[in-house]
């Protein structure tokens, strides 16, 4: 039998969530638009994995709310991390680089959704910044 072993452990930042990713997740990107700033409290960074790729160990405290038509995401309703977004119909999943235990060896890589930015922040680290929710777009 085949045993995978993991790349990144993660956590809520009171524990009850813990998680594992048995992949390397990719560069970071950025998220402006308003849902990721009012969840977050400024803008959301995500990493992502395929979804048969995040093992989660420790779930009691794991919430996930519809923020849109589209999308969830997962949080802790006992501390309130933000750890997770997923569409619906995708194969992978957003993880919030901020959960996992460092050090990760990730980098940022672009910022999407800069049409809805904050006034309270600039944008100028020299990444692509896309309008849009892709980065194409």
């Amino acid at each position: 039998m085949d045993v995978m072993t993991w790349i990144h452990s993660g956590r809520c930042a009171c524990s009850a969530v813990t998680f594992r990713l048995m992949t390397q997740p990719t560069d970071v990107i950025a998220c402006h638009c308003k849902t990721c700033r009012r969840v977050s409290g400024y803008y959301w960074a995500a990493t992502h994995v395929a979804r048969t790729a995040l093992v989660i160990d420790s779930d009691e405290t794991l919430a996930w709310w519809a923020s849109s038509d589209i999308a969830e995401r997962g949080f802790c309703n006992r501390c309130g991390s933000s750890l997770f977004y997923r569409l619906h119909d995708a194969d992978r999943i957003s993880v919030a680089p901020g959960a996992l235990d460092g050090p990760t060896g990730l980098a940022t890589a672009t910022h999407i959704c800069c049409a809805e930015a904050g006034d309270y922040y600039r944008l100028d680290d020299g990444l692509p910044c896309h309008s849009g929710p892709t980065v194409n777009g």
